[in-house]
């Protein structure tokens, strides 16, 4: 009789338990990354490491290739969240569009690359620069925008003392450097480094170390989808905010172990060399807050480039609660 008692209790028990976890709901969300880098490591590291499941989260990630297709995808509900650069952002703002993409968790505050010369510059200095032939970004793209800024900022227009290629896709930037007359390419991690590596190039500057802070890669939504799922919203940052946290707190070896799965053509020790170049210039944002201090350097850049359509409020494009409120728990 004690037999059926207790049989009938641990009955009782499993269904209360089983019960318990169907009614936790679980929210998908899918985001639209711009393209595959590891510059956006602590976001593999929020999905490797379940921070996003721990939040109620099911994250389906697609990569869009380009800022036009990532921008095009949120705002046809083809993803809930893209993480693009914030000039994104203004250029959709600009167009007067009614539903508008809002900036709520910064996941990057540098430039991502970086000068490549194809012949080794020991002594380099940015005059070096001038009257050569130089590859580089989608017009209008951050990398070029930053590019241009850092070019000026070093007494260099790129458009009168450079013979500037602009012509060339994204993907094929590498390749054609190393096909064409480029002398100098911007580039990001870790093709920089795999370049150097293999002779054919040298990484003799950096554009994040020239630029200062800027939100170069961020979070961002539609205001119909915030304010309709502020809870989602508010966990995805959490989420974002912990694996920022983690790759603040362990070493580009640990990481590059975790983001290996993203990059399978990459060894390790070059994802981990990559990782902590990242980390040694403070490409990696600490937390998911866009202060003003930033947004007006993006908007600096933006303009010096000739592309700032409209002078973008922060306090309209940018919403920092969400940031806020898991940072102070």
């Amino acid at each position: 009789m004690k037999n059926i008692k207790l049989l009938l209790i641990c009955s009782a028990v499993s269904v209360l338990i089983l019960s318990a976890c169907s009614s936790q709901k679980t929210t998908s969300i899918k985001i639209a990354e711009v393209t595959r880098s590891l510059f956006y490591a602590p976001q593999y590291v929020a999905i490797e490491k379940g921070f996003f499941k721990e939040e109620g989260l099911d994250v389906e990630l697609q990569t869009t290739w380009g800022g036009d297709k990532t921008m095009t995808a949120l705002l046809s509900d083809g993803a809930d969240v893209a993480l693009v650069g914030s000039e994104t952002s203004i250029y959709v703002y600009g167009q007067n569009s009614k539903d508008y993409a809002i900036n709520f968790a910064q996941l990057t505050q540098t430039d991502g690359t970086f000068l490549v010369a194809k012949e080794p510059k020991p002594d380099f200095q940015w005059e070096d620069l001038k009257d050569s032939t130089f590859l580089g970004q989608r017009k209008g793209g951050m990398p070029q925008m930053v590019g241009e800024f850092v070019l000026k900022k070093h007494g260099i227009d790129p458009h009168h003392d450079l013979n500037l290629k602009q012509n060339i896709d994204f993907a094929n930037i590498p390749g054609a450097f190393v096909s064409g007359d480029a002398e100098y390419v911007q580039l990001f991690e870790p093709t920089a480094s795999t370049f150097e590596k293999e002779g054919k190039g040298h990484i003799i500057a950096s554009f994040g170390e020239e630029s200062g802070h800027v939100p170069y890669t961020v979070y961002m939504t539609k205001q119909s989808f915030m304010k309709n799922n502020e809870k989602a919203v508010e966990s995805f940052t959490r989420a974002v905010y912990k694996a920022q946290q983690w790759v603040e707190n362990n070493s580009a070896e640990a990481i590059a172990s975790v983001i290996q799965p993203y990059f399978e053509d990459t060894d390790l020790e070059m994802l981990t060399s990559s990782i902590d170049r990242y980390k040694s210039q403070g490409s990696f944002a600490t937390d998911p807050i866009l202060d003003e201090k930033e947004w007006n350097n993006l908007k600096n850049i933006m303009d010096e480039a000739g592309e700032l359509p409209v002078d973008a409020a922060y306090d309209e494009l940018v919403n920092t609660k969400f940031a806020e409120e898991v940072i102070k728990e």
